[in-house]
């Protein structure tokens, strides 16, 4: 027994030992030995043999469904407006035909809603051997089997004991900084070893993810006072934007150990957590987030206008609140590559713990962040417009859909105020006493 516990320690001693050198060590000075480039190479070859493979094992005309279903969904859309709709069948008085467009729509709308598809994991048009898409991808080859069987060894017996112990050593060493740190009194020097904290632990992180990340137009990073706004598709995109730079992190305080994190880091770093009972409070948030950004020696504060994880396809409403305490805005558009893993946390489906076993398990975390020039509200712009502006400046930068509806959907129902615009809207066309309204679809507040 003694034997067997010395053998055990000393294949822990060399694995750890292993991992501080090649890995932890690295990452304190921001350098990298060349070995995730490496990975990151052979793992793109092996995805293009096994996307060759698979078209071949597949008729030509399976594959152009895939691809179409895949990037244009089940059905065709008619993007045509209901005022241009309408027009085209009449001019004045209501008919009866009317009633096809809103039937056309909510036939759409049961078939293929373009909301709730937002909730769910990006569709892929080739196999990753890793998931599979909605075709269903059978027995193909023996090459291909060997190949995705080896791949289920690497990854769950190299790669994920390897990841779980950088994200522990990520955490503790995150936990037990700040908390070091936090106790020396206000100073230049607490200042900075706090962001080499942050910086240092977020490194390890990343490296627990296999992240491989690339920063656009760094000249545009967010500054000091400043509020940096992004789109949001999973927990992670808060160590995808602190591996290049430190944040004051604004949210719900949490028990368990993400409240243990959050506890550690704001005695080093001026975050901002609200209470439950605090977050009802819209006066107060503001309040307090004002008070933070006019202090231009404070962390730019990190900011999910969103509200909710979307599946890295579509930008969806930005809640205005975030638009109406003022300063500089530093749009930031990220952008992951689902052939690699799927970064999206569909919260309705998967605890944080599954959530992360999976990330851990996938071949890597690969994406885009692009900073974008800073923008600020224009003379009579309120603080909506200038939401929806910068909410179009991000997709468009990352290649994301623009949705107006409410990321709240994922969890309720649209609201009535939305329903009685629609009627409005209508009516006004019939009876030609005023222009039809656009409203933010679902939610406006917030």
């Amino acid at each position: 027994m003694e034997d067997l516990l010395f053998v055990a320690a000393k294949v822990m001693s060399v694995w750890l030992t292993v991992v501080f050198t090649l890995i932890v060590l690295p990452s304190v000075f921001g350098a990298s030995l060349g070995i995730s480039e490496v990975y990151m190479r052979i793992l793109v070859k092996t995805l293009e043999w096994a996307t060759i493979r698979i078209q071949k094992g597949v008729r030509q005309e399976q594959a152009m469904a895939l691809k179409n279903s895949a990037s244009s969904g089940i059905i065709q859309r008619d993007e045509t407006t209901m005022e241009k709709e309408i027009a085209g069948l009449h001019r004045v008085d209501f008919e009866l035909s009317d009633v096809f467009y809103f039937s056309k729509k909510g036939i759409e709308a049961i078939v293929e809603d373009e909301v709730t598809q937002r909730f769910s994991s990006e569709e892929l048009v080739s196999w990753n051997l890793l998931t599979r898409t909605n075709v269903n991808f059978q027995y193909i080859s023996l090459r291909l089997t060997v190949v995705w069987v080896l791949g289920v060894l690497i990854r769950y017996c190299l790669l994920l004991p390897l990841r779980v112990t950088l994200a522990a050593i990520g955490i503790v060493s995150m936990i037990v900084g700040t908390t070091l740190v936090g106790q020396l009194p206000n100073s230049r020097a607490k200042d900075w070893l706090s962001e080499l904290v942050h910086l240092t632990c977020s490194r390890i992180l990343v490296r627990a993810l296999s992240g491989t990340i690339t920063y656009h137009n760094k000249e545009n990073r967010p500054q000091k006072g400043g509020i940096c706004v992004a789109n949001h598709t999973s927990p992670i995109d808060v160590l995808i934007l602190t591996n290049d730079g430190c944040y004051a992190m604004v949210g719900q305080a949490h028990g368990g150990l993400m409240g243990l994190i959050q506890r550690s880091t704001v005695k080093a770093c001026p975050h901002v957590w609200f209470e439950r009972s605090e977050m009802k409070d819209r006066h107060l948030v503001t309040k307090r987030l004002r008070e933070h950004i006019a202090d231009k020696n404070k962390l730019p504060i990190l900011i999910f206008p969103e509200g909710t994880c979307i599946n890295n396809t579509s930008v969806m409403m930005f809640k205005k609140g975030s638009f109406e305490i003022g300063g500089t805005i530093y749009p930031v558009a990220i952008k992951y590559d689902p052939q690699f893993g799927d970064a999206f946390w569909n919260s309705s489906k998967y605890d944080l713990v599954s959530y992360l076993l999976r990330i851990m398990t996938s071949w890597a975390i690969v994406c885009n962040v692009w900073y974008m020039p800073p923008m600020v509200r224009e003379e009579g712009e309120d603080a909506v417009q200038f939401a929806n502006r910068v909410k179009s400046a991000i997709a468009h930068q990352g290649g994301l859909t623009e949705l107006s509806w409410d990321g709240g959907l994922k969890r309720a129902k649209v609201k009535d105020t939305f329903k009685e615009q629609q009627q409005k809207n209508y009516s006004k066309m019939i009876v030609g006493n005023g222009s039809t309204g656009n409203p933010s679809m679902g939610a406006e507040s917030d």
